[in-house]
């Protein structure tokens, strides 16, 4: 029975679509496996690990009614090895899907479609929005590289994901930085606050496109639900409750600095070649009309960096993770960015100027 002839990135592409939450080991073999139905002159792919979901389609050849699952990373490495404008046929064969490219052919084993667990998005409670990819994927940037990895606190292994009248916000923090984004909706919705897990948000910032097409979200208390091209995207939530993110955005910090984004970035991406493998740290020295940029190991290697900046009062003197300073760095894209400072013990306010809908904490470390 033939499921699909025609150019090899017409079935590539569908693939790679499902791919990306596929496990390479997994206790259940059918998990490795995509689930492919063919039903009048669509083939669908679909694949999940039981926490997420991805669901696709393209068009097929003929209008028989098929559905198998075959083993994804073997059928995905297939495809690319072969030439770009490869013919590809595929076809089941007595529970064997055949794929045939010019000379070349291959044999794959498959497992029973209806073996296959399916994750069905719940209808209550649905809070739905709509926004265009491009402003999705960009909030999900200014973010999650402040989630945490495999923090014992689970909920933090995760982004929070607001939505409250005509604004959507989204949170991350690892307990030693926090960054927080937001944007305006055209329309009121009721409040709800979800935690996406951390294998969505990257799969999501992977799948999504910069240009200005719909996402469509549907957020329950216990899944979120993500449509945009032709991908369906189904994600279990964490449960639990995230911390009070408000409180940590500090609000009476009373120096401004005004900082070139590049500049800053290459001091400090020198500065790091001379800091501590395991535990990353640089001294900011703030004082009128400079910044100087420390970094030092356990070897006694040191390397300065001086920017020229429009500061006067006390001198500064604080220390943070060059990591988390490059992070904020590497995916803002203005000019400039805004510090605010306390004292050498306070954490350090970030913001791009003139805009109150991004902010990024970093707590201070000891150097």
């Amino acid at each position: 029975m033939l499921l699909f002839k025609g150019p090899r990135d017409q079935i590539l592409e569908p693939l790679q679509a499902v791919c990306g939450i596929v496990e390479k080991r997994h206790t259940l073999p059918i998990l490795s496996n995509v689930l492919m139905e063919k039903e009048g002159n669509r083939l669908t792919l679909l694949a999940t690990d039981i926490e997420i979901q991805i669901k696709t389609s393209t068009a097929a050849a003929s209008r028989e009614k098929v559905a198998l699952t075959v083993a994804a990373r073997k059928l995905q490495d297939i495809l690319r090895s072969l030439a770009e404008d490869a013919e590809v046929s595929l076809t089941l064969d007595e529970k064997r899907l055949q794929v045939k490219a010019g000379r070349s052919r291959f044999n794959l084993q498959t497992l029973p479609a209806e073996d296959f667990p399916r994750m069905l998005l719940s209808d209550a409670n649905q809070t739905r929005l709509k926004l265009s990819q491009k402003q999705f994927k960009r909030l999900l940037a200014l973010v999650q590289y402040a989630m945490a990895q495999q923090d014992i606190r689970y909920y933090l292994n995760g982004l929070l994901l607001l939505v409250k009248g005509n604004e959507i916000c989204v949170v991350a923090t690892d307990g030693h930085r926090l960054a927080y984004a937001r944007e305006t909706l055209a329309e009121q919705l009721p409040s709800i606050e979800v935690i996406l897990p951390r294998k969505t948000v990257i799969e999501l910032s992977r799948q999504l496109q910069e240009n200005d097409d719909a996402l469509e979200i549907a957020l329950t208390p216990t899944q979120a639900q993500f449509r945009f091209g032709t991908i369906e995207f189904v994600s279990k939530l964490i449960d639990g409750k995230f911390p009070d993110y408000d409180r940590v955005i500090p609000k009476t910090h009373d120096k401004l600095v005004m900082l070139s984004r590049q500049i800053l970035l290459q001091s400090l991406q020198r500065a790091k070649i001379l800091t501590n493998e395991k535990t990353p740290g640089v001294r900011l020295v703030f004082s009128t009309g400079s910044l100087k940029i420390i970094g030092n190991n356990t070897e006694r290697e040191e390397a300065q960096e001086e920017i020229e900046i429009g500061f006067s009062g006390e001198t500064i003197d604080i220390g943070f993770n060059v990591n988390y300073l490059l992070d904020i760095l590497n995916n803002v894209t203005t000019d400039e960015i805004e510090c605010h400072l306390g004292d050498a013990s306070s954490s350090a306010l970030f913001q791009i100027p003139n805009n109150q809908n991004f902010k990024y904490v970093v707590m201070p470390m000891r150097i």
